[in-house]
């Protein structure tokens, strides 16, 4: 990834211009709202909130960023100088720290911004040709226990140890330099000027190079394999964390499904109960319909009944539909038997043709007045229904 060249830094704005301007990037919405999601915006506002009031020399300001695919997007970044003490004297190395979309899920990117007179170290171990930052810090990155603070604090104990920067020209250190108090001298001073000091280290000639105290070079040996060591807890503490949230996730999509299916039932149960309500009506009706009747006839037959005076229709309608049913019945014996005496040859064939002919017309139009009948009794059937519901409800 490129990021644009190094703008000019203006002075550090105080910690109350910082918020505003923050609470203002990070609040718009529309074409010029910043990619990053709701519920990292207030964890965004406070990390560069304590780089500011941390390092001074460092100052949040919004820019266009271009990915290696091309793509270019508004994105936040933290503009100016990392302190480090290279010989004991405290040198300014011009950085950016950009914050990707995803930020803080991952890792933000740093880049070293060299004047014109600067070079970046060949062969540096966390820093490319391009000035690209890869340091332990970035590449063991957790959310949300890491921060800009502490990422700004291991570079500065890298970058002590070994400047990545180093200017152009042969010159000597100034052996007394008087480092500006906030650490933010301007990248655009040339090599002649006296505050090229404050901004990267020149590198000291061999013979030069004074003799390090070994209790200095044990203290660093030592801090940094207890740095190795916490970024290692920390990647197999960060493994163990992404196992475990994977866990919970597989669990949370198993309950919303068992959400659905238990709302899905209860929908089924609701349309049920209302079916059962409707069934439990028709049944109220045809029980009183039942008490009625027997209430009417059962004083009437002492004795013995005859089977065909067993059931009476109620009414005119149902009379008329069991003697067009009957009728009908008895055609179709009829048509049957004229069948089997035509098989066996106990009719000539054209009087069967004949009766059939005679017989099926006359069953036409017993069923015609069937369905006429029916009509009317479903009709009847509605009315009554109507008339019963409000009892019924009540």
């Amino acid at each position: 990834m490129a990021p644009p060249p190094p703008p000019h830094f203006p002075s550090s704005p105080g910690t109350q211009q910082v918020l505003q301007f923050l609470s203002t990037a990070l609040s718009q919405r529309g074409p010029a709202a910043l990619p990053y999601a709701e519920e990292n915006k207030w964890l965004i506002r406070q990390h560069l909130v304590s780089l500011v009031e941390t390092y001074h020399s460092l100052h949040p300001k919004a820019s266009s960023f271009t990915h290696n695919d091309g793509r270019t997007v508004n994105l936040l970044q933290a503009d100016g100088t990392i302190p480090i003490v290279y010989s004991g004297v405290v040198y300014n190395i011009p950085a950016s720290i950009w914050l990707l979309e995803r930020y803080p899920i991952i890792s933000p990117s740093v880049f070293l911004n060299p004047t014109t007179d600067m070079v970046i170290k060949l062969n540096h171990p966390h820093v490319d040709r391009s000035g690209f930052v890869h340091s332990p810090y970035l590449k063991n990155w957790i959310y949300p226990s890491s921060n800009l603070v502490d990422l700004v604090r291991s570079l500065s104990q890298i970058f002590s140890s070994d400047p990545p920067l180093y200017s152009r020209q042969n010159h000597r250190p100034n052996p007394n330099p008087t480092p500006s108090p906030s650490f933010s001298p301007s990248p655009s001073l040339s090599s002649s000027s006296s505050g090229i000091h404050s901004i990267s280290p020149y590198t000291p000639r061999p013979h030069a190079r004074p003799t390090e105290d070994p209790s200095e070079e044990y203290r660093r040996n030592a801090m940094k394999k207890i740095v190795d060591a916490v970024h290692a807890d920390s990647a197999a503490l960060r493994k163990g964390q992404e196992a475990e949230t994977e866990g919970l996730l597989g669990t949370q999509a198993t309950l919303r499904q068992r959400e659905e299916q238990i709302a899905q039932g209860l929908q089924d149960m609701a349309g049920e109960k209302e079916g059962l309500e409707q069934t439990l009506q028709v049944v109220l009706m045809n029980t009183d319909v039942l008490e009625g009747w027997v209430r009417e006839n059962g004083g009437k037959w002492r004795g013995d009944v005859d089977a065909e005076d067993a059931f009476e229709p109620s009414d005119a309608l149902s009379r008329q539909m069991l003697e067009c049913t009957a009728a009908d019945l008895a055609i179709e014996d009829t048509v049957y038997s004229l069948d089997k005496a035509v098989q066996s040859g106990a009719i000539p064939f054209d009087m069967y043709l004949k009766n059939v002919r005679a017989l099926s017309r006359e069953q036409f139009f017993h069923r015609a007045l069937a369905t006429k009948v029916r009509a009317a009794q479903v009709q009847s059937h509605v009315t009554n229904m109507a008339g019963r519901v409000p009892m019924h409800g009540s």
